[in-house]
């Protein structure tokens, strides 16, 4: 247990020293290994796990999500979910933010991309915030914690590689994050609506619309519903795996863009080489993590750990809180892949002896890390935004995120307490 301290926290250092990611895992993992055993079969581990790795079917739905939501993006589905949503509650006080929320609850069920998400609906929502006297904090807020839902409502990437380095059925996992997605946009909603009712002029009501402009505005989203019903119905439905789902929802995007006019040749190829680039980065950090974690279980630390637990008497039930605090510390000072990729393989061995649902604590983890996106003193996504909107302060931003970190805190609380949130629809549909 204690060469698997070391190789943590020789990792940090790494990290924090701003050497890739991926980089610093895998060398942490390398070494480890051959100190541990010999130099030949750490070389044999890696060149063992690269391959592997380039070579598994199912880690091919992280290029087509990507290549998906890049599509999307291209084809202004981000601009008709927010005019969608303005439609149905632009005219409430606090409108145009909760317009914001639920438009970035919307892309990011197509999108898959907490940074994506906040970048694009920044450029959209920003300009009609501030034209109706919007208070910067709420606008920023709302934007910055919209965008967390990324990562939770299906597809979500970082559920697909908790799925992969886990072996947890990535189906499942799908619909475990259903719920806990939909709750954290209702509390993202409460929270708009607390800081309007504190401070009416922080989110002053837009203009009412006709029932005749509503519909047409609710009609821009047809695309949204029908891909996120042909991809998600589909896996559900038995007719295709996640992996083909992708596929299909990659070739479904593409068509669209094309029919939409809205893509020329040269930007079907930036699309091409940015889903390249972006797979090649996950694709060499998963590979960095997967190093680490044969090291990580070489040392037999999980083991350790539980004997301890046993010799303690410690209720399972007070290890998943501490788990979950150490999320929330963590996020003060790491992005979310970096976190996922660092901790589950010390976690969820123990997780799983232990006797709870490696489902459930999937989407127990993907919440503390959406979490960690607005917490200081990193934010990735407080960032995000930042550099989309220079003339905002950060620490603007990060006063606005405030009442929606505290829905999320007592969001991951609900979640942990009552496991069967998030286990009712995996257990309906599977």
């Amino acid at each position: 247990m204690t060469e698997a301290l070391i190789g943590v926290l020789a990792a940090f250092v790494l990290i924090f020293a701003r050497v890739p990611l991926a980089v610093a895992l895998g060398l942490v993992g390398f070494f480890g290994f051959g100190l541990l055993l010999s130099w030949r079969p750490a070389f044999a581990m890696v060149a063992l796990t690269t391959k592997s790795s380039l070579l598994n079917y199912y880690l091919s739905v992280i290029p087509l999500f990507v290549l998906m939501g890049n599509f999307l993006t291209r084809a202004g589905i981000s601009g008709e979910l927010y005019r969608a949503a303005y439609a149905v509650v632009g005219h409430l006080r606090g409108g145009i933010s909760l317009a914001t929320v639920v438009a970035c609850g919307g892309f990011s069920a197509v999108c898959g991309s907490s940074l994506a998400t906040a970048a694009t609906m920044a450029k959209v929502a920003m300009p009609s915030m501030r034209e109706f006297g919007y208070d910067d904090r709420l606008a920023t807020g709302s934007i910055a914690a919209g965008g967390t839902l990324g990562i939770l409502i299906p597809p979500s990437v970082i559920l697909i590689i908790y799925g992969v380095i886990t072996e947890t059925n990535i189906g499942m996992l799908f619909a475990a994050g259903m719920i806990p997605g939909l709750i954290g946009l209702v509390g993202y909603m409460i929270a708009v609506r607390y800081v309007t009712w504190r401070n009416p002029a922080a989110g002053p009501a837009g203009p009412r619309m006709s029932w005749a402009e509503r519909m047409a505005a609710l009609k821009g989203v047809w695309a949204v519903l029908l891909l996120f019903g042909v991809v998600i119905g589909g896996i559900y439905g038995g007719l295709f795996t996640p992996t083909e789902a992708a596929g299909v929802g990659a070739g479904v995007s593409f068509l669209f863009a094309l029919a939409r006019r809205s893509m020329s040749f040269r930007d079907f190829l930036e699309v091409l080489v940015d889903s390249a680039r972006t797979s090649g980065v996950m694709f060499a950090v998963l590979i960095g993590a997967t190093i680490f974690s044969e090291f990580i279980n070489y040392t037999g630390m999980h083991t350790a750990f539980l004997d301890w637990v046993s010799g303690q008497d410690v209720q399972p039930w007070l290890v998943i809180v501490v788990i979950v605090l150490i999320y929330l510390v963590l996020g003060c000072v790491l992005e979310s892949l970096s976190m996922i990729l660092l901790t589950v393989p010390i976690f969820f061995p123990i997780i799983v002896e232990l006797g709870f649902d490696p489902v459930w604590f999937g989407i127990v983890v993907v919440v503390s890390v959406e979490i960690g996106l607005l917490t200081p003193p990193i934010g990735i996504n407080v960032f995000v935004l930042r550099s989309v909107l220079p003339d905002v302060a950060t620490s603007t931003i990060f006063r606005g995120v405030v009442p929606f970190w505290i829905a999320d805190i007592i969001r991951i609380a609900l979640l942990t307490g009552i496991p069967a949130i998030s286990l009712f629809l995996p257990r309906l549909l599977f």
